[in-house]
């Protein structure tokens, strides 16, 4: 009727559906699961994906799933996601330059970066119009040994990338239109850092690396205008007491190598660090001795403050932080469970809240979310 107000819609928005896919190295499978708002954790399917230990990315629209798998023959595997279910669907196996232990995109999409470790290398394959990775590398640069990850900063104008045995952190500028990388600065780390993983900031203010051989967290600064990286602070990132000791880089065998003797079991191994969206929290886990540390971000300064130590799974090797900031998972390689840890929204601190089962070697963990 004339004047009548339109009717307004009593249904409820959607909710959110987050999906987690864990790779288990031991098994060369990939876990799906459904994390549910109140952080259930809940087995979906597993799939047999291919030896080694899967390194995952996820495309920027969140459509796609990435594994590099390790195994011969080295390939970049494109999984579909269906956001109605968080099912996955092989779309593709491409060509790999060599075992990636690390892949991440560009902002765009366009390009699937990675890292070998065996093979002392950087690698930028294509991503194709339907969020496919093609076949063979466009760009392959040779490092020193041991490259252990490379990232994209939020500009998508400059990449870093971590030199693990040559205790090195990389710059690049990044051609978002051809996915080329060009040596921008070589930031030199102390000997026996084993620089491994790097996140950057919401802000694209700083970048925090973790360091493996000593469990030490590095802040830079990076200028936004021309990339460079400058040393801002370093921390501890081992619980007092720990009793560890400077790791050593861990050899990757290659087929007709001898088996080298077994490492002292009291080395730091550092794995993994992670940040909340918010960027007011940090994340990093030390295998060796099991646990997860957790640091405040100052905001204004950049610089992480310790506030907890925590035991988690055992030889923690992944963690994931759910797009609303609320939980922290953590995969275990020689833990039969997946943790799910709550967030305190104050403090960044943790409490063990759920579990569930594994693969073997668990490896890798992402997280997508629908609304």
């Amino acid at each position: 009727m004339p004047g009548t107000a339109p009717l307004q819609s009593s249904a409820s928005p959607a909710p959110r559906r987050t999906y987690v896919y864990v790779s288990n190295a031991a098994d060369g499978t990939l876990s799906s699961y459904q994390l549910s708002a109140e952080g259930q954790l809940q087995p979906l399917a597993t799939l047999e994906a291919g030896a080694g230990a899967l390194s995952l990315a996820l495309s920027p629209d969140r459509s796609k799933l990435y594994a590099a798998i390790r195994g011969k023959p080295f390939t970049l595997a494109t999984y579909g996601i269906d956001p109605a279910n968080g099912a996955l669907k092989l779309l593709k196996r491409a060509t790999a330059a060599d075992s990636l232990v690390y892949i991440s995109t560009d902002n765009s999409g366009r390009y699937l970066l990675g890292s070998s470790y065996g093979d002392d290398l950087l690698s930028v394959n294509g991503i194709n119009a339907d969020g496919v990775v093609s076949d063979n590398p466009q760009h392959v640069i040779d490092t020193g040994p041991s490259a252990h990850s490379i990232i994209v900063d939020a500009s998508n104008r400059f990449a870093y990338a971590t030199i693990l045995g040559a205790d090195q952190l990389l710059a690049f500028n990044f051609d978002p239109a051809s996915g080329a990388l060009a040596p921008l600065a070589t930031v030199q780390l102390p000997q026996g850092s084993g620089p491994r993983h790097a996140v950057i900031s919401a802000d694209n203010r700083f970048l925090y690396l973790l360091n493996e051989m000593t469990a030490s967290v590095s802040t830079f600064a990076i200028d936004p205008q021309s990339g460079q990286l400058r040393a801002l602070h370093e921390i501890d990132a081992l619980p007092e007491g720990s009793g560890l000791a400077r790791g050593m880089g861990r050899p990757m065998l290659k087929p007709g190598q001898p088996t080298p003797p077994p490492l002292p079991d009291n080395l730091i191994w550092a794995a993994d660090i992670k940040l909340t969206p918010d960027g007011r929290f940090l994340y990093t886990c030390e295998r060796t001795g099991s646990t997860v540390s957790v640091f405040a971000l100052d905001p204004h300064s950049g610089v992480p403050h310790l506030v907890q130590h925590l035991k988690v799974e055992q030889q923690p090797r992944g963690l994931a932080v759910d797009p609303t900031g609320q939980w922290l998972l953590v995969t275990g390689e020689k833990s039969p469970e997946v943790g799910v840890y709550a967030i305190d929204p104050s403090q960044g601190t943790l409490t063990r809240h759920a579990a569930a089962p594994s693969g073997k070697g668990a490896n890798w963990v992402l997280m997508a979310s629908y609304s």
